[in-house]
């Protein structure tokens, strides 16, 4: 296997066009596609006060002490 690294510019229909030199084979070949700032790519997820609220239940016991079988195992 052998790695090439080549610079291009992603365009408005998302696509990519990459000439390769002569020295390479036809063939298959995997493509990776590294983002120099994935950050401004990706748009924010706006949050919402409450959004999750009713989702989840926490048992009455939550913050009761665990008891000494819990950290030492079922034989302690």
């Amino acid at each position: 296997m052998q790695a090439l690294e080549l610079t291009t510019v992603i365009n408005e229909q998302h696509q990519i066009h990459l000439q390769l030199p002569d020295f390479i084979k036809a063939g298959k070949a995997k493509v990776i596609v590294l983002l120099e700032d994935a950050a401004d790519m990706q748009p924010a997820a706006k949050r919402v006060f409450g959004q999750f609220r009713g989702k989840i239940k926490i048992n009455e016991d939550f913050d009761n002490e665990l008891p000494d079988e819990f950290w030492l195992g079922k034989d302690a």
